[in-house]
């Protein structure tokens, strides 16, 4: 599943209106993360907490391209260059294990030990209730998954990332680590409670209006579903992926011939990176789990 979790925090003091409403919500569900991040540029430049949220903006492009891994390095260098307290600090240091974190799943290169320390920076930097700490614990909770092969702890992880979404209200990380609940109850073998929370998830990314993370959640839900609702959820997807110009990429070939070859011509197809020595589990991006990308 792709992050990339809930929603794009624009640090660790929860505050996420810049990203979450209006004319940069609209063309973030759409896709159109680069349009995004033109609007938020001018602020960017004078604002620490606005260059946080136009870098997790293009960071969030990666998940769903694999893709413009520099231009989210540059905007991610700026937010650190301009933070100016703790909490913004930690929210970048975040941001930072995040984008390692990609790199090593969709990216070019293992990033682990990136991801580790910088996900660590941030739990030194916030108070134990913060805010920013629901999408610090999902965050590594796919580094744990994903990356060092701990179920249990990620099931921790996710677990506490769960319960404090709820407590925030942070419904679009909710919706993430519903999905990623439900994957590991899945693997455990516990078919009913799984699709009870892809159904969760799929639910919550319709009522915001998360169009580019509703194909992830629909086919997550497919693979609990019987064979007729199953094809018509793949197929649904398919549908919104091919109106997305071929995002996520990793989903593209998941949903069958249809969906694989009625992109646009030039939309991305995932074509797979070449093999990076030293990660377990190195897999081309066409092997990669829906769970894995955590959109």
């Amino acid at each position: 599943m792709p992050p990339h979790g809930g929603g794009l925090h624009p640090g660790a003091d929860g505050h996420l209106d810049e990203i979450t409403s209006g004319a940069v919500w609209r063309l973030r569900s759409r896709a159109c993360w680069q349009e995004a991040a033109e609007l938020l540029m001018p602020a960017a430049e004078r604002d620490p907490r606005t260059a946080l949220c136009r870098a997790e903006l293009l960071i969030e492009q990666c998940l769903f391209t694999a893709e413009h891994w520099d231009a989210a390095e540059g905007a991610l260098r700026l937010a650190e260059a301009g933070v100016t307290s703790t909490e913004q600090r930690a929210g970048a240091a975040c941001a930072r294990g995040f984008l390692a974190y990609l790199g090593s799943v969709l990216g070019p290169r293992d990033r682990l030990d990136e991801a580790q320390a910088a996900l660590g920076r941030t739990s030194a930097l916030l108070p134990p209730h913060a805010a920013g700490r629901p999408l610090l614990d999902f965050r590594r909770g796919l580094v744990a998954e994903n990356l060092l092969r701990d179920q249990t702890a990620a099931w921790i992880a996710y677990r506490r990332a769960h319960d404090g979404a709820l407590a925030h209200g942070d419904t679009l990380l909710a919706s993430s680590t519903w999905r990623h609940l439900a994957a590991l109850a899945l693997a455990g073998g516990d078919r009913a409670r799984a699709r009870e929370g892809f159904a969760a998830s799929l639910r919550l990314r319709e009522e915001l209006g998360f169009t580019v993370g509703v194909a992830p959640a629909l086919a997550a839900l497919a693979e609990v579903s019987e064979p007729e609702e199953a094809q018509q959820l793949r197929a649904e997807a398919g549908r919104l992926v091919h109106a997305l110009g071929g995002v996520p990429v990793w989903l593209v070939g998941r949903l069958g011939e249809d969906a694989a070859t009625g992109g646009p011509p030039g939309a991305p197809r995932g074509a797979p990176p070449s093999a990076r020595p030293g990660l377990p589990g190195t897999r081309r991006i066409s092997q990669v789990p829906p769970s894995a990308a955590a959109g």
